[in-house]
Protein backbone atom coordinates (compact mmCIF):
# COMPACT_ATOMS: atom_id res chain seq x y z
CA UNK A 1 0.00 0.00 0.00
CA UNK A 2 1.20 3.58 -0.78
CA UNK A 3 1.36 5.45 2.66
CA UNK A 4 4.33 7.78 1.86
CA UNK A 5 2.54 10.45 3.35
CA UNK A 6 1.92 9.27 6.83
CA UNK A 7 4.97 7.51 6.86
CA UNK A 8 7.08 10.40 6.04
CA UNK A 9 5.22 12.29 8.64
CA UNK A 10 6.35 9.88 11.16
CA UNK A 11 9.72 9.81 10.18
CA UNK A 12 9.52 13.52 11.02
CA UNK A 13 7.87 13.40 14.36
CA UNK A 14 10.05 10.94 15.41
CA UNK A 15 13.27 12.71 14.98
CA UNK A 16 11.98 16.12 16.02
CA UNK A 17 12.18 16.57 20.06
CA UNK A 18 10.45 15.27 22.07
CA UNK A 19 7.56 13.55 20.09
CA UNK A 20 6.05 11.94 22.81
CA UNK A 21 5.81 14.40 25.41
CA UNK A 22 3.99 17.29 22.55
CA UNK A 23 1.08 17.78 24.55
CA UNK A 24 2.07 17.71 27.61
CA UNK A 25 1.53 21.33 29.38
CA UNK A 26 2.75 20.77 33.20
CA UNK A 27 5.94 19.48 34.78
CA UNK A 28 4.15 17.19 36.77
CA UNK A 29 2.74 14.92 33.78
CA UNK A 30 4.61 11.59 33.47
CA UNK A 31 7.20 11.60 30.60
CA UNK A 32 6.90 9.36 28.13
CA UNK A 33 10.35 7.57 29.38
CA UNK A 34 8.55 7.00 32.79
CA UNK A 35 6.13 4.45 31.08
CA UNK A 36 8.15 1.31 29.91
CA UNK A 37 7.10 -1.36 27.55
CA UNK A 38 8.79 -5.15 27.58
CA UNK A 39 8.12 -5.56 23.78
CA UNK A 40 10.34 -3.42 21.60
CA UNK A 41 8.45 -4.83 18.28
CA UNK A 42 4.75 -5.64 18.34
CA UNK A 43 3.89 -8.35 16.00
CA UNK A 44 0.82 -7.19 14.08
CA UNK A 45 -2.19 -9.49 13.67
CA UNK A 46 -1.72 -11.47 16.85
CA UNK A 47 -3.05 -11.06 20.34
CA UNK A 48 0.06 -11.25 22.54
CA UNK A 49 0.97 -10.45 26.03
CA UNK A 50 2.32 -6.58 26.54
CA UNK A 51 3.84 -5.61 30.09
CA UNK A 52 4.03 -2.17 31.29
CA UNK A 53 6.05 -0.80 34.29
CA UNK A 54 5.65 2.77 35.24
CA UNK A 55 9.09 4.89 37.23
CA UNK A 56 6.30 7.18 38.30
CA UNK A 57 2.59 7.00 38.96
CA UNK A 58 0.56 7.36 36.08
CA UNK A 59 -2.49 6.50 34.10
CA UNK A 60 -2.62 4.82 30.80
CA UNK A 61 -5.41 4.45 28.22
CA UNK A 62 -4.98 1.70 26.00
CA UNK A 63 -7.18 2.51 22.15
CA UNK A 64 -6.81 -1.50 21.33
CA UNK A 65 -8.90 -4.64 21.72
CA UNK A 66 -7.75 -6.52 24.56
CA UNK A 67 -8.39 -9.94 26.45
CA UNK A 68 -9.76 -9.79 29.65
CA UNK A 69 -8.40 -12.96 31.91
CA UNK A 70 -11.47 -13.61 33.92
CA UNK A 71 -13.64 -14.55 31.20
CA UNK A 72 -11.66 -14.43 27.71
CA UNK A 73 -13.26 -12.02 25.93
CA UNK A 74 -12.59 -9.70 23.64
CA UNK A 75 -13.03 -5.79 24.90
CA UNK A 76 -12.30 -2.72 23.26
CA UNK A 77 -9.87 0.05 25.18
CA UNK A 78 -8.99 0.00 28.59
CA UNK A 79 -7.73 2.22 31.10
CA UNK A 80 -5.22 1.28 33.78
CA UNK A 81 -3.31 2.48 36.39
CA UNK A 82 0.20 2.43 37.60
CA UNK A 83 1.69 3.73 40.73
CA UNK A 84 5.60 3.77 40.57
CA UNK A 85 6.93 0.89 40.15
CA UNK A 86 3.68 -1.27 40.08
CA UNK A 87 3.62 -3.43 36.48
CA UNK A 88 0.69 -5.15 34.33
CA UNK A 89 0.29 -7.15 31.67
CA UNK A 90 -2.64 -7.18 29.08
CA UNK A 91 -3.22 -9.12 26.18
CA UNK A 92 -3.38 -6.85 23.30
CA UNK A 93 -4.15 -7.55 19.30
CA UNK A 94 -1.67 -6.07 17.55
CA UNK A 95 -3.33 -4.25 14.30
CA UNK A 96 -2.58 -5.86 11.26
CA UNK A 97 -2.10 -3.85 8.48
CA UNK A 98 -0.59 -0.71 10.14
CA UNK A 99 3.11 0.39 11.52
CA UNK A 100 2.69 1.82 14.52
CA UNK A 101 0.29 1.57 18.14
CA UNK A 102 -0.04 4.18 19.98
CA UNK A 103 -0.19 4.12 24.44
CA UNK A 104 -1.35 7.60 25.70
CA UNK A 105 -0.44 8.58 28.94
CA UNK A 106 -1.95 10.56 32.27
CA UNK A 107 -2.66 11.56 35.39
CA UNK A 108 -2.57 8.82 38.10
CA UNK A 109 -6.65 7.89 38.39
CA UNK A 110 -7.59 10.16 35.32
CA UNK A 111 -10.93 8.93 33.95
CA UNK A 112 -11.42 11.62 30.67
CA UNK A 113 -9.58 11.01 27.48
CA UNK A 114 -9.16 13.29 24.29
CA UNK A 115 -9.37 10.24 20.98
CA UNK A 116 -9.11 10.81 17.29
CA UNK A 117 -11.60 11.45 14.69
CA UNK A 118 -13.18 8.34 13.43
CA UNK A 119 -11.43 8.94 10.00
CA UNK A 120 -8.11 9.45 11.09
CA UNK A 121 -5.18 7.50 12.00
CA UNK A 122 -3.36 7.93 15.26
CA UNK A 123 -0.42 8.87 13.69
CA UNK A 124 -2.44 11.67 12.07
CA UNK A 125 -3.90 12.85 14.96
CA UNK A 126 -0.35 13.06 16.80
CA UNK A 127 0.24 15.70 13.54
CA UNK A 128 -2.42 17.78 14.47
CA UNK A 129 -1.17 18.30 18.08
CA UNK A 130 -3.87 15.57 19.74
CA UNK A 131 -6.81 17.67 19.73
CA UNK A 132 -7.14 18.08 23.13
CA UNK A 133 -9.56 20.74 23.43
CA UNK A 134 -12.19 18.91 20.97
CA UNK A 135 -14.79 18.86 23.29
CA UNK A 136 -16.51 16.46 20.37
CA UNK A 137 -14.01 13.73 20.95
CA UNK A 138 -13.37 12.58 24.23
CA UNK A 139 -14.02 9.40 26.72
CA UNK A 140 -14.93 8.57 29.90
CA UNK A 141 -13.52 5.83 31.97
CA UNK A 142 -15.89 3.25 32.76
CA UNK A 143 -15.33 0.88 35.94
CA UNK A 144 -15.00 -2.58 35.48
CA UNK A 145 -18.42 -4.85 35.51
CA UNK A 146 -20.54 -7.48 34.38
CA UNK A 147 -18.63 -9.34 32.22
CA UNK A 148 -15.06 -7.05 31.46
CA UNK A 149 -12.36 -7.67 33.81
CA UNK A 150 -10.95 -4.49 33.08
CA UNK A 151 -12.57 -1.17 32.86
CA UNK A 152 -14.08 0.13 29.60
CA UNK A 153 -14.31 3.65 28.30
CA UNK A 154 -17.71 5.79 26.27
CA UNK A 155 -17.53 8.74 24.52
CA UNK A 156 -17.77 12.08 26.43
CA UNK A 157 -18.21 16.10 25.55
CA UNK A 158 -14.53 16.10 28.28
CA UNK A 159 -11.38 15.22 26.86
CA UNK A 160 -9.74 15.84 30.03
CA UNK A 161 -6.63 18.21 28.67
CA UNK A 162 -2.96 17.50 28.05
CA UNK A 163 -2.01 13.92 27.16
CA UNK A 164 1.91 12.11 27.02
CA UNK A 165 2.00 9.72 23.68
CA UNK A 166 4.27 6.62 23.19
CA UNK A 167 4.64 5.34 20.30
CA UNK A 168 5.58 1.34 19.62
CA UNK A 169 6.37 0.16 15.86
CA UNK A 170 4.77 -3.01 14.60
CA UNK A 171 6.18 -5.66 12.13
CA UNK A 172 3.80 -7.96 10.78
CA UNK A 173 6.35 -11.08 9.40
CA UNK A 174 5.59 -13.17 6.17
CA UNK A 175 5.63 -16.85 5.69
CA UNK A 176 5.77 -16.33 2.12
CA UNK A 177 7.74 -14.32 -0.80
CA UNK A 178 6.23 -10.83 -1.33
CA UNK A 179 4.76 -12.10 -4.73
CA UNK A 180 2.69 -15.07 -3.09
CA UNK A 181 1.04 -12.92 -0.95
CA UNK A 182 3.26 -12.81 2.07
CA UNK A 183 2.66 -9.32 3.59
CA UNK A 184 -0.47 -10.16 4.18
CA UNK A 185 0.17 -14.15 5.14
CA UNK A 186 0.17 -14.05 9.24
CA UNK A 187 -2.00 -13.26 11.92
CA UNK A 188 -5.13 -15.12 13.70
CA UNK A 189 -6.99 -14.00 10.20
CA UNK A 190 -4.73 -13.56 7.04
CA UNK A 191 -5.90 -13.21 3.56
CA UNK A 192 -2.83 -16.34 2.12
CA UNK A 193 -4.84 -18.63 3.84
CA UNK A 194 -8.06 -17.36 2.59
CA UNK A 195 -6.64 -17.53 -0.54
CA UNK A 196 -5.40 -20.65 -0.39
CA UNK A 197 -9.06 -21.73 1.11
CA UNK A 198 -10.25 -20.31 -2.51
CA UNK A 199 -8.22 -22.39 -4.12
CA UNK A 200 -8.90 -25.48 -2.52
CA UNK A 201 -12.46 -24.81 -3.33
CA UNK A 202 -11.96 -23.47 -6.87
CA UNK A 203 -9.66 -25.73 -7.77
CA UNK A 204 -9.77 -26.73 -11.90
CA UNK A 205 -7.56 -29.86 -11.82
CA UNK A 206 -9.80 -32.42 -13.48
CA UNK A 207 -9.95 -36.00 -11.31
CA UNK A 208 -11.97 -38.66 -11.28
CA UNK A 209 -15.00 -37.28 -8.95
CA UNK A 210 -17.86 -38.54 -10.69
CA UNK A 211 -20.06 -35.59 -9.03
CA UNK A 212 -18.16 -32.43 -10.98
CA UNK A 213 -15.03 -34.37 -12.34
CA UNK A 214 -12.64 -31.48 -10.39
CA UNK A 215 -10.96 -32.06 -7.73
CA UNK A 216 -12.74 -28.33 -6.68
CA UNK A 217 -16.29 -27.98 -5.51
CA UNK A 218 -17.86 -27.07 -9.19
CA UNK A 219 -21.56 -26.70 -10.12
CA UNK A 220 -23.11 -25.35 -6.79
CA UNK A 221 -26.38 -24.91 -8.40
CA UNK A 222 -28.98 -24.54 -5.51
CA UNK A 223 -31.82 -26.37 -5.57
CA UNK A 224 -33.14 -29.55 -6.92
CA UNK A 225 -31.30 -31.99 -4.84
CA UNK A 226 -28.15 -31.00 -6.96
CA UNK A 227 -25.35 -34.12 -5.92
CA UNK A 228 -22.51 -31.52 -6.63
CA UNK A 229 -24.19 -28.60 -4.71
CA UNK A 230 -24.88 -31.75 -1.44
CA UNK A 231 -21.54 -32.77 -1.80
CA UNK A 232 -19.51 -29.41 -1.37
CA UNK A 233 -22.48 -28.97 1.87
CA UNK A 234 -20.79 -32.37 3.30
CA UNK A 235 -17.60 -30.53 2.28
CA UNK A 236 -18.45 -27.55 4.73
CA UNK A 237 -20.22 -29.68 7.82
CA UNK A 238 -16.98 -31.78 7.59
CA UNK A 239 -14.74 -28.54 7.96
CA UNK A 240 -17.04 -26.23 10.18
CA UNK A 241 -17.08 -29.54 12.24
CA UNK A 242 -13.64 -30.15 12.13
CA UNK A 243 -13.04 -26.49 13.41
CA UNK A 244 -15.09 -27.38 17.15
CA UNK A 245 -18.34 -25.83 15.72
CA UNK A 246 -21.78 -27.60 16.28
CA UNK A 247 -22.84 -27.53 12.54
CA UNK A 248 -26.55 -28.04 11.41
CA UNK A 249 -27.81 -28.44 8.09
CA UNK A 250 -30.99 -26.51 7.60
CA UNK A 251 -33.08 -27.58 4.73
CA UNK A 252 -35.87 -25.61 3.54
CA UNK A 253 -38.76 -26.39 0.66
CA UNK A 254 -41.12 -25.04 -1.28
CA UNK A 255 -44.71 -25.63 -3.12
CA UNK A 256 -43.88 -25.32 -6.90
CA UNK A 257 -46.71 -24.54 -9.27
CA UNK A 258 -47.57 -28.23 -9.81
CA UNK A 259 -48.16 -28.39 -6.08
CA UNK A 260 -44.93 -30.37 -6.25
CA UNK A 261 -42.34 -29.95 -2.96
CA UNK A 262 -39.04 -29.29 -3.73
CA UNK A 263 -35.80 -28.73 -2.05
CA UNK A 264 -35.24 -25.28 -2.58
CA UNK A 265 -32.96 -23.99 0.17
CA UNK A 266 -30.08 -26.39 1.99
CA UNK A 267 -27.98 -23.66 4.53
CA UNK A 268 -25.33 -24.85 6.14
CA UNK A 269 -24.50 -23.14 9.78
CA UNK A 270 -22.20 -23.48 12.63
CA UNK A 271 -22.81 -22.80 15.68
CA UNK A 272 -20.39 -21.46 18.56
CA UNK A 273 -22.86 -20.97 21.69
CA UNK A 274 -22.00 -17.92 23.71
CA UNK A 275 -21.31 -18.07 27.46
CA UNK A 276 -22.85 -14.67 28.37
CA UNK A 277 -26.51 -14.35 26.40
CA UNK A 278 -26.52 -17.51 24.23
CA UNK A 279 -30.51 -16.02 22.58
CA UNK A 280 -28.20 -13.17 21.18
CA UNK A 281 -26.56 -14.49 17.18
CA UNK A 282 -24.12 -12.36 15.62
CA UNK A 283 -24.06 -13.85 12.65
CA UNK A 284 -21.35 -14.17 9.66
CA UNK A 285 -22.59 -15.12 6.51
CA UNK A 286 -21.57 -15.60 2.42
CA UNK A 287 -23.65 -17.47 -0.07
CA UNK A 288 -22.50 -20.81 -1.28
CA UNK A 289 -24.43 -20.94 -4.36
CA UNK A 290 -23.27 -19.67 -7.79
CA UNK A 291 -24.94 -18.82 -10.44
CA UNK A 292 -27.00 -21.92 -12.64
CA UNK A 293 -26.43 -21.98 -16.11
CA UNK A 294 -29.58 -20.83 -18.48
CA UNK A 295 -30.81 -24.08 -20.70
CA UNK A 296 -27.93 -25.89 -19.35
CA UNK A 297 -25.26 -24.19 -21.74
CA UNK A 298 -22.33 -22.76 -20.10
CA UNK A 299 -20.14 -20.80 -22.99
CA UNK A 300 -17.31 -18.72 -22.22
CA UNK A 301 -17.29 -14.66 -22.97
CA UNK A 302 -13.74 -15.25 -24.00
CA UNK A 303 -14.29 -17.55 -27.08
CA UNK A 304 -17.85 -16.43 -28.19
CA UNK A 305 -17.13 -12.62 -27.34
CA UNK A 306 -20.20 -12.03 -25.50
CA UNK A 307 -21.51 -12.74 -22.01
CA UNK A 308 -24.26 -15.47 -21.34
CA UNK A 309 -25.50 -16.46 -17.73
CA UNK A 310 -24.24 -19.06 -15.51
CA UNK A 311 -20.48 -20.15 -14.04
CA UNK A 312 -19.32 -23.87 -12.66
CA UNK A 313 -17.02 -22.34 -9.99
CA UNK A 314 -18.23 -19.09 -8.97
CA UNK A 315 -14.44 -18.15 -7.20
CA UNK A 316 -15.67 -14.27 -7.10
CA UNK A 317 -19.11 -14.89 -6.63
CA UNK A 318 -18.99 -16.41 -4.23
CA UNK A 319 -16.26 -18.60 -3.66
CA UNK A 320 -14.07 -15.86 -2.47
CA UNK A 321 -16.90 -14.99 0.53
CA UNK A 322 -17.66 -18.53 1.45
CA UNK A 323 -13.57 -18.84 1.77
CA UNK A 324 -13.86 -15.86 4.19
CA UNK A 325 -16.50 -16.92 6.54
CA UNK A 326 -14.73 -20.63 6.67
CA UNK A 327 -11.39 -18.88 7.79
CA UNK A 328 -13.16 -16.30 10.15
CA UNK A 329 -15.02 -19.05 11.47
CA UNK A 330 -11.48 -21.38 12.27
CA UNK A 331 -9.90 -18.55 13.86
CA UNK A 332 -13.09 -17.19 15.94
CA UNK A 333 -13.85 -20.72 17.29
CA UNK A 334 -10.70 -20.19 19.39
CA UNK A 335 -12.04 -17.49 21.43
CA UNK A 336 -14.95 -16.77 23.78
CA UNK A 337 -17.53 -14.85 23.11
CA UNK A 338 -20.38 -13.05 24.82
CA UNK A 339 -22.98 -14.03 21.97
CA UNK A 340 -23.62 -17.08 20.06
CA UNK A 341 -21.58 -17.28 17.24
CA UNK A 342 -23.30 -18.14 13.90
CA UNK A 343 -21.52 -18.68 10.66
CA UNK A 344 -23.77 -19.62 7.60
CA UNK A 345 -23.37 -20.46 3.81
CA UNK A 346 -26.44 -19.94 1.96
CA UNK A 347 -28.08 -21.76 -0.07
CA UNK A 348 -30.18 -19.90 -3.11
CA UNK A 349 -28.95 -16.39 -2.80
CA UNK A 350 -28.50 -16.28 -6.69
CA UNK A 351 -32.41 -17.03 -7.21
CA UNK A 352 -33.39 -14.45 -4.92
CA UNK A 353 -32.14 -15.12 -1.42
CA UNK A 354 -34.24 -17.85 -0.78
CA UNK A 355 -31.71 -19.46 2.00
CA UNK A 356 -30.88 -16.34 4.05
CA UNK A 357 -35.11 -16.00 3.76
CA UNK A 358 -36.04 -18.88 4.80
CA UNK A 359 -33.96 -19.11 7.74
CA UNK A 360 -34.33 -15.78 9.19
CA UNK A 361 -38.08 -15.40 8.72
CA UNK A 362 -38.34 -19.69 9.80
CA UNK A 363 -35.58 -20.84 12.10
CA UNK A 364 -35.38 -18.21 13.96
CA UNK A 365 -38.69 -16.00 13.56
CA UNK A 366 -41.15 -18.90 14.02
CA UNK A 367 -39.01 -22.01 15.36
CA UNK A 368 -36.78 -19.88 17.81
CA UNK A 369 -38.68 -17.07 19.23
CA UNK A 370 -36.37 -16.20 22.03
CA UNK A 371 -33.69 -15.67 19.37
CA UNK A 372 -32.56 -12.30 18.55
CA UNK A 373 -29.85 -11.63 15.97
CA UNK A 374 -27.86 -8.34 16.97
CA UNK A 375 -26.25 -7.74 13.32
CA UNK A 376 -25.28 -9.67 10.97
CA UNK A 377 -22.11 -9.50 8.43
CA UNK A 378 -22.19 -9.94 5.08
CA UNK A 379 -19.35 -11.33 2.46
CA UNK A 380 -20.06 -11.36 -1.35
CA UNK A 381 -18.21 -10.51 -4.32
CA UNK A 382 -14.73 -9.90 -2.62
CA UNK A 383 -11.52 -9.64 -4.07
CA UNK A 384 -11.66 -7.74 -7.25
CA UNK A 385 -11.17 -4.21 -6.40
CA UNK A 386 -8.50 -1.83 -5.25
CA UNK A 387 -5.63 -2.39 -4.58
CA UNK A 388 -5.76 -4.11 -7.86
CA UNK A 389 -7.58 -3.69 -11.27
CA UNK A 390 -7.30 -1.77 -14.02
CA UNK A 391 -7.18 -3.65 -17.48
CA UNK A 392 -9.13 -6.74 -17.72
CA UNK A 393 -8.03 -9.80 -19.80
CA UNK A 394 -10.75 -9.26 -22.17
CA UNK A 395 -9.91 -5.66 -23.09
CA UNK A 396 -7.24 -3.91 -24.41
CA UNK A 397 -3.98 -4.82 -22.25
CA UNK A 398 -2.25 -2.03 -21.75
CA UNK A 399 -5.58 0.64 -21.88
CA UNK A 400 -4.90 4.18 -21.54
CA UNK A 401 -4.55 6.21 -19.03
CA UNK A 402 -6.29 9.52 -17.84
CA UNK A 403 -5.28 12.62 -16.99
CA UNK A 404 -5.73 11.19 -13.15
CA UNK A 405 -4.06 7.56 -13.04
CA UNK A 406 -6.97 5.78 -14.03
CA UNK A 407 -6.99 2.91 -17.15
CA UNK A 408 -9.74 4.82 -19.05
CA UNK A 409 -11.70 1.49 -20.00
CA UNK A 410 -11.22 -0.48 -16.53
CA UNK A 411 -11.12 2.34 -13.72
CA UNK A 412 -9.73 0.84 -10.31
CA UNK A 413 -12.85 0.24 -8.70
CA UNK A 414 -13.11 0.67 -4.60
CA UNK A 415 -13.68 -1.54 -2.25
CA UNK A 416 -16.99 -1.56 -0.79
CA UNK A 417 -18.52 -1.26 2.82
CA UNK A 418 -22.20 -1.12 2.66
CA UNK A 419 -24.43 -0.79 5.30
CA UNK A 420 -27.85 -0.66 6.54
CA UNK A 421 -30.99 -0.33 6.80
CA UNK A 422 -30.35 3.13 5.35
CA UNK A 423 -33.28 4.21 3.06
CA UNK A 424 -32.19 7.61 2.85
CA UNK A 425 -29.42 8.39 0.48
CA UNK A 426 -29.08 11.97 1.40
CA UNK A 427 -28.48 11.34 5.31
CA UNK A 428 -26.97 8.53 7.52
CA UNK A 429 -29.25 6.11 8.88
CA UNK A 430 -26.94 3.98 10.77
CA UNK A 431 -24.23 6.31 12.52
CA UNK A 432 -23.02 3.79 14.71
CA UNK A 433 -21.95 1.20 12.04
CA UNK A 434 -20.47 3.76 9.67
CA UNK A 435 -18.66 5.01 12.94
CA UNK A 436 -17.34 2.10 13.76
CA UNK A 437 -16.71 0.87 10.15
CA UNK A 438 -14.38 3.99 9.80
CA UNK A 439 -12.60 3.87 13.55
CA UNK A 440 -11.44 0.21 12.08
CA UNK A 441 -10.74 1.24 8.75
CA UNK A 442 -8.88 4.18 9.35
CA UNK A 443 -6.14 3.24 11.42
CA UNK A 444 -6.06 -0.78 12.02
CA UNK A 445 -6.32 -1.51 8.38
CA UNK A 446 -4.14 1.56 7.33
CA UNK A 447 -7.12 2.62 4.96
CA UNK A 448 -6.68 6.14 5.71
CA UNK A 449 -5.47 7.80 2.74
CA UNK A 450 -7.87 5.68 0.84
CA UNK A 451 -11.06 5.95 2.68
CA UNK A 452 -14.24 7.55 1.36
CA UNK A 453 -17.61 7.81 3.47
CA UNK A 454 -20.40 8.71 0.77
CA UNK A 455 -23.71 10.32 1.57
CA UNK A 456 -25.42 11.38 -1.59
CA UNK A 457 -27.16 15.35 -0.34
CA UNK A 458 -28.07 16.83 -3.68
CA UNK A 459 -27.86 14.57 -5.72
CA UNK A 460 -30.75 11.79 -7.24
CA UNK A 461 -31.45 8.51 -5.57
CA UNK A 462 -30.74 6.59 -8.71
CA UNK A 463 -26.76 8.52 -9.49
CA UNK A 464 -25.83 9.50 -6.32
CA UNK A 465 -23.49 6.77 -5.21
CA UNK A 466 -21.42 7.58 -8.63
CA UNK A 467 -21.69 11.49 -8.54
CA UNK A 468 -20.30 11.53 -5.19
CA UNK A 469 -17.72 9.08 -5.65
CA UNK A 470 -16.23 11.17 -8.35
CA UNK A 471 -16.93 14.51 -6.60
CA UNK A 472 -14.74 12.96 -4.01
CA UNK A 473 -11.76 11.73 -6.42
CA UNK A 474 -12.18 8.28 -6.39
CA UNK A 475 -11.60 7.00 -3.20
CA UNK A 476 -10.09 3.78 -3.18
CA UNK A 477 -12.37 2.13 -0.04
CA UNK A 478 -16.10 3.44 -0.16
CA UNK A 479 -18.26 3.12 3.12
CA UNK A 480 -22.03 3.90 2.56
CA UNK A 481 -25.76 3.03 3.26
CA UNK A 482 -26.81 1.39 0.18
CA UNK A 483 -30.35 1.70 -0.21
CA UNK A 484 -30.82 -1.40 -2.34
CA UNK A 485 -29.72 -4.23 -0.84
CA UNK A 486 -28.94 -7.35 -3.20
CA UNK A 487 -27.47 -9.93 -1.27
CA UNK A 488 -28.42 -12.24 2.05
CA UNK A 489 -27.44 -8.89 4.13
CA UNK A 490 -31.64 -8.01 2.87
CA UNK A 491 -33.35 -11.15 4.54
CA UNK A 492 -31.76 -9.73 8.03
CA UNK A 493 -32.77 -6.37 6.90
CA UNK A 494 -36.43 -6.97 5.96
CA UNK A 495 -37.22 -9.72 8.37
CA UNK A 496 -35.66 -9.03 11.41
CA UNK A 497 -35.11 -5.22 11.51
CA UNK A 498 -30.95 -5.48 12.36
CA UNK A 499 -28.28 -3.24 11.18
CA UNK A 500 -26.20 -4.80 8.81
CA UNK A 501 -22.53 -4.79 7.09
CA UNK A 502 -21.19 -6.15 4.00
CA UNK A 503 -18.01 -6.50 1.74
CA UNK A 504 -17.53 -6.90 -1.55
CA UNK A 505 -15.85 -5.61 -4.88
CA UNK A 506 -16.53 -4.89 -8.45
CA UNK A 507 -19.96 -5.89 -9.44
CA UNK A 508 -21.94 -5.35 -12.83
CA UNK A 509 -18.71 -4.06 -14.71
CA UNK A 510 -16.44 -7.78 -13.80
CA UNK A 511 -16.59 -8.90 -17.14
CA UNK A 512 -16.82 -12.55 -15.66
CA UNK A 513 -19.99 -12.01 -13.42
CA UNK A 514 -22.15 -15.01 -13.17
CA UNK A 515 -19.90 -16.05 -16.52
CA UNK A 516 -18.10 -19.58 -16.70
CA UNK A 517 -14.64 -17.45 -16.48
CA UNK A 518 -15.43 -16.31 -13.12
CA UNK A 519 -12.24 -18.92 -12.16
CA UNK A 520 -9.66 -17.80 -9.41
CA UNK A 521 -6.99 -17.04 -12.58
CA UNK A 522 -9.49 -14.40 -13.93
CA UNK A 523 -9.51 -12.61 -10.45
CA UNK A 524 -5.70 -12.74 -10.32
CA UNK A 525 -5.50 -11.47 -14.30
CA UNK A 526 -8.08 -8.59 -13.26
CA UNK A 527 -6.01 -7.62 -10.37
CA UNK A 528 -2.62 -8.06 -11.58
CA UNK A 529 -0.53 -4.46 -11.19
CA UNK A 530 2.56 -5.16 -13.12
CA UNK A 531 3.53 -2.72 -15.59
CA UNK A 532 0.52 -0.07 -14.57
CA UNK A 533 1.88 3.43 -14.20
CA UNK A 534 -0.69 4.12 -10.89
CA UNK A 535 -0.52 2.39 -7.29
CA UNK A 536 2.28 -0.04 -6.73
CA UNK A 537 3.13 -3.14 -9.15
CA UNK A 538 2.22 -6.20 -7.32
CA UNK A 539 1.38 -9.49 -8.77
CA UNK A 540 -2.37 -10.69 -8.89
CA UNK A 541 -1.91 -13.37 -6.44
CA UNK A 542 -0.08 -10.46 -3.78
CA UNK A 543 -3.35 -8.04 -4.65
CA UNK A 544 -6.19 -10.96 -4.58
CA UNK A 545 -4.31 -12.15 -1.34
CA UNK A 546 -4.22 -8.07 -0.30
CA UNK A 547 -7.75 -7.52 -0.34
CA UNK A 548 -9.17 -10.73 1.02
CA UNK A 549 -7.04 -10.03 3.87
CA UNK A 550 -7.75 -6.69 4.11
CA UNK A 551 -11.91 -7.79 4.47
CA UNK A 552 -11.57 -10.69 6.61
CA UNK A 553 -9.95 -8.65 9.26
CA UNK A 554 -12.07 -5.84 8.69
CA UNK A 555 -15.43 -8.64 9.42
CA UNK A 556 -13.41 -9.95 12.32
CA UNK A 557 -12.17 -6.80 14.01
CA UNK A 558 -16.38 -5.72 13.39
CA UNK A 559 -17.28 -8.93 15.21
CA UNK A 560 -14.99 -8.17 18.33
CA UNK A 561 -16.68 -5.09 18.75
CA UNK A 562 -20.77 -6.00 18.45
CA UNK A 563 -19.99 -8.71 20.27
CA UNK A 564 -19.08 -6.54 23.29
CA UNK A 565 -21.49 -3.93 22.44
CA UNK A 566 -24.31 -4.51 19.39
CA UNK A 567 -24.93 -1.92 17.29
CA UNK A 568 -28.94 -1.43 17.17
CA UNK A 569 -31.19 -0.06 14.48
CA UNK A 570 -31.03 3.61 14.66
CA UNK A 571 -34.39 3.42 12.52
CA UNK A 572 -36.56 1.85 15.11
Amino acid sequence: MERHGVAGLLVLLMLSAPLTGCFADSENMPKEGDLEVDVAILEGGFFQNVKFSASSSMSVFIPYLIIADSTNYVQNSTVIDLEKGDSQTLPILAPPRTENMIFIIGDFGRDFWPIRDQEESWISWISRGGDIDNSNNGIERVSASGNNTYDTVNHSSETGGSVVVKIVPIDRTMSLSKDEGGVHSTGIVDGRSVYDRLYEMSDPTDSFDIVDGKEGYYDRWAGQGNPAYEDAAQYLISEMTGFGLEVIGHRYEFTDITGSQNPEAYNICAYKWGTEVQNEWLVFGAHFDVAPPVNGLLLDPHIIGERTYGTRVGAYDNTAGTSMVMETAKALANFESRRTMVFCLWSGEEGGKRGSDYWTEYYVGEDNPDVTITNYINLDMAGVNWPGGGGAPHGDPDPAIDEDGYPKDAEVWPMRVYIGPGPNHDRLDQPGMVGLSNWIGSDALGLEEQMGTLVGTNYSADTWKTSVWLDMDRPEIIVYEDTTARSDHASFQDNLDVVTIGFGGLVDGYWCYHQVCDTLDEMEAWMDTTGKNYGEENTGVANVVNSLDMITWWALMTFFHCDEKPIVNALI
